[in-house]
């Protein structure tokens, strides 16, 4: 719990999240999910908050997803099934996984044949099963197996490999993140890819019983993409400039905000904040023709134009509001996943109340 009552107490910069519109989200995605018959395990990745994560799995999330095994251990304490959608290469990150609680049912993603012998042999050297989703490309170019002959090679090795369950297949369409109303060809072609390395799976007796992907972006129309059984958004909770900027949200449901102070109007047609790049991140808005590291929550109008570390420069441009020095502004930043792992700390607000303050315990990594 916090001392501070009103948004006027808090120092400055400080990370947000508006309890009514973050509960609002997480209502919209579980309802959604229910009524499509689609399994949500949301990335935590967004928020790195236990608190939160036992809000997802309250309305109903089969489990969560991490990127780091570090969120993995911070999650065990709330989450007894965990993805980790990283690939386990090396030795410190294969011990740290075989160290999390013998409760967790763990599932590891990977799309290599040296990860897959690594991770069997460090199971069966802790004497646990580890369960493995088969990560395939379909469009992203970062991770994944790309060929479906290779897919289906790599799913044979899971399921001979010993003390590894093959659990399934799994995928990210971080590609496609153009507006949701301009998507539909992109999702047809997803359908198709996905179709036929399904099809050539369960050809070779190997149908996964888990079809894992999704993304903010394209959230809401998961049940279109036929053969998908698991969504792993994980913006949507709180939401961002870009989610809003290409419909995948509207503005009122960006649940987080930076507060900053105005530090200085010395210079025409601008105000300089206290909310640099270590407080906003410094990610270009993506999917969208907007410019801008971020924008103002009641002034939306108003960018943040420029930043070095501790100061945001807000364009003053295009707006009649005229701060001063002193003023508090709430900045929407493109991408709250960056701007939440700079916070040490969330401050959970209902209108201008503080009603408490939530360590990001998963931020960073652990030794």
């Amino acid at each position: 719990m916090t001392t501070a009552r009103t948004l006027e107490e808090l120092v400055t910069p400080a990370g947000l999240v508006d309890v009514d519109r973050m509960s609002a989200n997480l209502d919209r995605m579980a309802g959604y999910t229910r009524e499509k018959g689609l399994q949500l395990r949301p990335h935590i990745k967004t928020h790195k908050i236990p608190q939160l994560a036992k809000e997802q799995l309250t309305r109903g999330a089969a489990g969560i997803t991490a990127a780091t095994l570090h969120e993995a251990h911070v999650m065990a304490a709330v989450c007894d099934d965990i993805l980790i959608a990283y690939p386990p290469v090396g030795r410190a990150r294969i011990e740290r996984t075989m160290q999390l609680p013998p409760h967790v049912r763990v599932t590891v993603g990977l799309d290599s044949a040296d990860a897959l012998r690594a991770l069997s042999a460090g199971a069966q050297k802790a004497g646990r099963t580890v369960g493995v989703y088969i990560e395939m490309d379909v469009g992203m170019r970062r991770v994944g197996v790309p060929a479906t002959p290779e897919i289906v090679t790599l799913a044979r090795q899971a399921c001979a490999a010993p003390n590894i369950d093959y659990r399934g297949v799994m995928f990210y369409p971080g590609h496609i993140r153009q507006n949701v109303n301009q998507q539909a060809a992109s999702l047809r072609k997803l359908t198709s890819d996905l179709a036929e390395r399904i099809d050539a799976l369960r050809d070779g007796g190997l149908a996964p019983a888990v079809v894992s992907g999704g993304s903010t972006p394209a959230a809401f129309a998961s049940h279109d993409v036929s053969g998908l059984t698991e969504i792993r958004p994980g913006t949507y909770i709180f939401n961002d400039r870009t989610t809003a900027e290409i419909g995948a949200c509207s503005a009122d449901d960006c649940a987080y905000t930076v507060l900053a102070t105005v530090v200085s109007t010395a210079v025409g047609g601008q105000a300089v904040t206290d909310a640099g790049s270590k407080a906003l991140g410094r990610e270009p808005l993506r999917g969208t023709d907007g410019e801008g590291f971020g924008a103002l929550l009641d002034y939306p109008e108003v960018t943040v134009r420029a930043m070095s570390e501790e100061h945001g420069t807000l364009d003053l441009s295009r707006t009649s509001w005229q701060p001063r020095v002193g003023d508090i502004v709430r900045i929407v930043p493109n991408h709250v996943c960056y701007s939440v792992n700079l916070q040490p700390c969330l401050w959970a607000i209902q209108g201008d109340r503080v009603l408490d303050r939530w360590t990001v315990a998963a931020r960073g990594w652990s030794a």
